[in-house]
């Protein structure tokens, strides 16, 4: 069986940890990982083994991550000086959304090798814009990603023609797409296979089942799951900060993030949105009027001309549109440099 490597090397638990067990205090700077934060406090696992302690960050303001709405994320790598957070490394990448009350880019994990969009047929509903976006902002970052669509036994028979039409675009188009149930056990031991070893952090809406999914991939967590909304049929928030998980058997670790209902992509500028959505990126600057083109009513349009010959889904297109107006809209903020 595995076990979640979070306290100490015993299962995880929402606790602190142990006070007077801090191995830093007074001696020379150390590395760690972040494991959660908030409110500028963050747990950190110190390099080299399994002790964590709770840092401030000193100063409370860290070079070279201005203009976010949180410095650290899960999966950052960091100095810790004399029991504070003195520097963070430069990351291989971030995934990051923005938060719309803060008006800035909130980071929801760092360093990871895949971005893992989980979403269900029902109960809350499948919602494929959600799934645009989130597979927007991997690609933006650079980050592989994958689509888990959970609940799938309380599809119509196994199958709804809609949401298999648009999973199987999003797998025509290169996204790896896993039809699961964490009730039946349906596609779980593929998708194990598939994350293994890997670094994965898992994004979706409130109530899809991304703790269930989490339970089921790495047995003997203490998680919290809640039920969904029936009046709203949506899901209630129960994971509220993004919290590292490993599973020491397998070496794959992942971060559960808290539910979001509403993924606003973040880092991308509305004229350069046609670069970053994958099917539409080969046709940037093709069209009659090049990369001035709004895609929406000029003739010699290589984007219109692409949905109309079934290239392009018609509900991505959709998405595109939105998403490049809400983009427009928006103040400027730092790219994912």
């Amino acid at each position: 069986m595995d076990r979640c490597n979070v306290n100490g090397g015993k299962p995880a638990n929402t606790g602190r940890p142990a006070k007077g067990q801090n191995p830093v205090m007074g001696q020379n700077p150390v590395k760690g990982l972040v494991i959660r934060g908030s409110r500028n406090i963050f747990t950190v696992r110190v390099e080299g083994g399994e002790n964590e302690i709770e840092c401030g960050i000193k100063g409370k303001v860290l070079k070279g991550v201005e203009g976010y709405y949180n410095p650290l994320s899960p999966g950052d790598l960091v100095e810790i000086g004399d029991g504070q957070i003195i520097r963070v490394e430069k990351r291989r990448n971030e995934f990051a959304r923005y938060n719309q009350k803060g008006q800035a880019p909130q980071l929801l994990a760092a360093n990871v090798d895949l971005v893992v969009c989980v979403t269900s047929v029902s109960s809350p509903p499948f919602r494929p814009r959600f799934l645009d976006r989130a597979l927007l902002q991997a690609d933006t970052a650079g980050i592989p990603a994958a689509i888990a669509c959970n609940k799938y036994d309380l599809s119509q028979d196994g199958e709804d023609p809609d949401i298999e039409e648009r999973l199987s675009d999003f797998e025509r188009i290169g996204c790896p797409v896993f039809r699961l149930s964490v009730l039946s056990g349906e596609g779980l031991d593929e998708f194990k296979r598939f994350i293994s070893g890997k670094f994965s952090v898992l994004v979706g809406q409130s109530g899809v089942g991304k703790s269930s999914l989490i339970m089921a991939l790495i047995p003997g967590l203490d998680i919290k799951i809640g039920a969904v909304n029936e009046k709203f049929n949506r899901g209630n928030h129960t994971t509220t900060q993004g919290i590292l998980l490993e599973a020491s058997s397998s070496g794959t670790r992942i971060v559960d993030t808290p539910g979001i209902r509403r993924f606003a992509p973040a880092g991308i500028r509305s004229d350069d949105l046609v670069l970053y959505m994958r099917e539409f990126a080969p046709l940037a600057g093709k069209c009659s009027y090049g990369l001035s083109c709004s895609h929406e009513t000029e003739p010699g349009c290589k984007i219109m001309e692409a949905v109309h010959a079934g290239v392009i889904h018609e509900d991505r297109y959709e998405s595109f549109l939105r998403i490049r107006k809400e983009l427009s809209e928006k103040p400027d903020f730092p790219d994912n440099e």
